[in-house]
Formats: C-alpha cells, sequence, structure tokens
C-alpha cells in the first residue's frame, strides 16, 4: 500500500519537512476548527495507507482511547465558570472541562495518526538519504530498528506457527504449558536475532562501512513537483506561523471557551485545511490521471 501513495514518492525532504509541520501546528493549534481538520485529514490518510488495518486499530483501540480521554479530564479537572452539575463527591461538572478534555483527546488522536502516516511514509532508505551524512550512526541505528521491527515480529509468527506444528502452541495448555511454550518461542527468537545482527555486521564491514570517502547510492532527486511542494510548504507553513504568532488562531478553555472567528481566521483555517489535506491531495489528482489516461 505504501508504494501506491503518491505523495510517499515525493523527495525525502518534502516528506519530512510535511510532517514535521502537521505535526508540531498540532501541538500548537488547540482551536476546535484546527484540532477537528487534523484529526480528519490524519486518520483518512492513516485510512489510504493502511486501509482495513488501520480502520480496526481505529475502532478497537482510537476510539477507546478518545472517549476515556475525553471522560477522565472532566473527572478531575473541574475549573470553568459554566456550572452544568454536580458529581457524587460535590465537585461541580463544567462545561469548560468537557470542552477541553474532548479537546485533548482529539489532539491525542490526531497526533497519533500523523505519527502511523510518518511511519508508513518515512521509510528507512529515506532516513538513511536525509542524515547519513550528518549524523551517520544515529541514522543507521534508526533504519536498523525501523527494518527490524516488522522483521521481528514476521519471524515471531514463523517460529510460533513451526512450534504449533510440533505440539508447542503457546495458545493450548495449562498456564504452565503455554508459559513453557512462549519462552521456548522467545529463545528461539533471540537466537535468530544475534544471529541476524552479525551477519549484518559482516556484510557492513565488506561493503566497506566506516572507511572514508566511502560514497552511497541514492534514488532520490529533486524534481520539479518536488519544488512546488517545498515552496507550497513554506509559504503555506509560514502563513500559519505568523498567523499564530499573531494571535489568529488564539483560542482559551478557561473560564470561559471562547476564541477567535474573524475573516483572518477562516483564511488561516484554510490555509491549514489545505496543509493537512496535501496528501490527500495529491492522491486523489494522481488517480485523476491514471483514470483518464
Amino acid at each position: 500500500m505504501k508504494n501506491q501513495d503518491a505523495f510517499a514518492r515525493f523527495h525525502p525532504v518534502v516528506n519530512l519537512l510535511y510532517f514535521v509541520l502537521v505535526t508540531a501546528l498540532s501541538f500548537l493549534l488547540m482551536h476546535p476548527v484546527c484540532l477537528g481538520v487534523s484529526l480528519f485529514c490524519a486518520f483518512t490518510y492513516s485510512l489510504a495507507l493502511g486501509g482495513k488495518k488501520a480502520l480496526r486499530f481505529a475502532l478497537w483501540f482510537q476510539l477507546p482511547v478518545l472517549l476515556l480521554t475525553a471522560l477522565i479530564n472532566p473527572a478531575f479537572s473541574h475549573a470553568g465558570a459554566t456550572i452544568l452539575t454536580y458529581l457524587p463527591s460535590g465537585n461541580p461538572l463544567t462545561l469548560e472541562s468537557i470542552a477541553y478534555g474532548v479537546a485533548a483527546a482529539v489532539l491525542l488522536l490526531a497526533v497519533l495518526n500523523w505519527f502511523t502516516c510518518f511511519n508508513a511514509v518515512m521509510t528507512s532508505d529515506k532516513f538513511i538519504y536525509l542524515f547519513g551524512r550528518a549524523i551517520p550512526a544515529l541514522s543507521l541505528v534508526l533504519s536498523m530498528a525501523l527494518r527490524f521491527v516488522p522483521r521481528f515480529v514476521a519471524q515471531a509468527k514463523v517460529i510460533a506457527n513451526a512450534q504449533k506444528c510440533i505440539g508447542r502452541d503457546p495458545a493450548s495448555g495449562n498456564i504452565l504449558q503455554r508459559a513453557r511454550a512462549g519462552l521456548k518461542i522467545l529463545s528461539i527468537l533471540v537466537t535468530w536475532a544475534l544471529e541476524n545482527a552479525v551477519e549484518t555486521a559482516d556484510s557492513m564491514k565488506s561493503r566497506g562501512y566506516g572507511l572514508p570517502g566511502r560514497t552511497a547510492f541514492s534514488i532520490f532527486h529533486l524534481e520539479r513537483r518536488d519544488f512546488y511542494a517545498l515552496l507550497f510548504l513554506l509559504l503555506c507553513g509560514g502563513y500559519l506561523v505568523c498567523g499564530t504568532a499573531l494571535g489568529g488562531l488564539q483560542f482559551s478553555y478557561f473560564p470561559v471557551v471562547q476564541g477567535v472567528w474573524n475573516p483572518y481566521a477562516i483564511s488561516l483555517f484554510a490555509a491549514y485545511l489545505a496543509l493537512c489535506a496535501l496528501p490527500l491531495i495529491i492522491d486523489q489528482r494522481e488517480a485523476h490521471k491514471w483514470k483518464t489516461a
């Protein structure tokens, strides 16, 4: 699914700058319109990247987190001027605490979805390309970690299936038998990981890793579309940062819920929507080209 995403085929600098902007602005902008835009675009993009798997993750994990986070804040925070009722403990239940709890829950899910999209788009080869020269050791560790986690999970499934065929199913039997089977799988998996690490080290040494003057092949090149995308991100991001600094998106939840709702704020909303929806727009444009070609 990742390879079919048009935005993921842009230059790594474009991908990185986009996710830095949307993630940072998601943390900074607490205006309900901005929160809604961020969550909608992040969730839609994660669905486009992950499909049914992302939908199941949203239903089984994100929705309960949203409800739990929205309920926890008014249960412990009682600030606000609009008292709706009183809890059995005698503390007031305020409209402002409920609104802030919902906003915090939306912010949490938006950032979570953005990081999910980031993990799908920013592959290990892009990390090495961006940071290989500046911080080669850290970029290598990050790329290996990103590559190792899915391989570790896949190998664990292979080992579990093999153990199941010889009667060591960790999902059957009493607690002691299941624990013994699970420890056996873990032992095999750790041994495989250590052997894989040694093979990787030998392979890197044979290819001259760490030697002075060593070059690296890269498939990434800045094209015209990348320059246009960078220009859009810089202009749109700069406009939003300046608008935020000038108070164009100011919104407060305490002591009362109030915020800015003027034409300038509406222009900032439109810019934020265009920024967050950029990958979706690019994907739709690419799909339209394929259909009309």
